[in-house]
């Protein structure tokens, strides 16, 4: 959650190299994604920080901007749920309940559905860090996935599960014991060796 002037640039930063953004004219004019990412950062650190009516009255603005930012885009998504270097891949329907907790470098497709359960009491996911959410997925209940977990497209997860998998299926399962990142590791030490040869 960022709480300080430092935070919000770090979450800045993270966010910008996640969405691989160069900064120039060209990604200042197009990257509609980018531009809704920094709002929500900016709200995030006013939301958090602020502590006069003039801050809060800001804050209050960038709410308001948020919301059309993403209504434009087809997001729902709230403040203080996800953590640095989240990566939206697509503009596209993501809903995402506001009591969610999703780690740091989640990176989210298109029609991704993220919340509680049936009653409004229910807990709604924990999400860990380095987590790919792929098209479609469904994810809901009171139930925790852990870090470095890929969720593949179109998947319904409604239990928890641990640490370094990918998973996938209606209800999903297990479908292997490596993680995005143990993925992409594989395969750029497989293009290594093809480059060496």
């Amino acid at each position: 959650m960022i709480k300080s002037k430092s935070d919000y640039l770090r979450y800045l930063e993270q966010d910008r190299l996640s969405l691989n953004v160069k900064g120039g004219l060209k990604d200042w004019l197009t990257h509609d994604i980018w531009h809704f990412q920094k709002a929500l950062r900016k709200l995030e650190y006013y939301k958090n920080t602020s502590s006069n009516i003039v801050t809060k009255s800001y804050a209050l603005y960038l709410q308001f901007r948020v919301r059309k930012l993403g209504r434009n885009l087809g997001f729902s998504i709230p403040a203080n749920v996800f953590g640095p270097g989240l990566s939206i891949a697509h503009a596209g329907t993501i809903v995402v309940n506001g009591r969610c907790k999703i780690g740091a470098n989640c990176r989210v497709h298109v029609c991704v559905n993220i919340g509680g359960g049936l009653s409004k009491r229910a807990n709604p996911p924990v999400i860990g860090d380095d987590c790919y959410i792929g098209p479609g997925a469904k994810i809901y209940g009171d139930i925790t996935i852990g870090n470095n977990v890929a969720v593949g497209a179109n998947a319904v997860v409604n239990k928890s599960f641990g640490d370094n998998l990918t998973v996938g299926g209606i209800p999903a399962k297990l479908i292997t014991d490596q993680g995005p990142l143990d993925i992409l590791k594989k395969s750029r030490v497989n293009l290594n060796l093809d480059r060496s040869q």
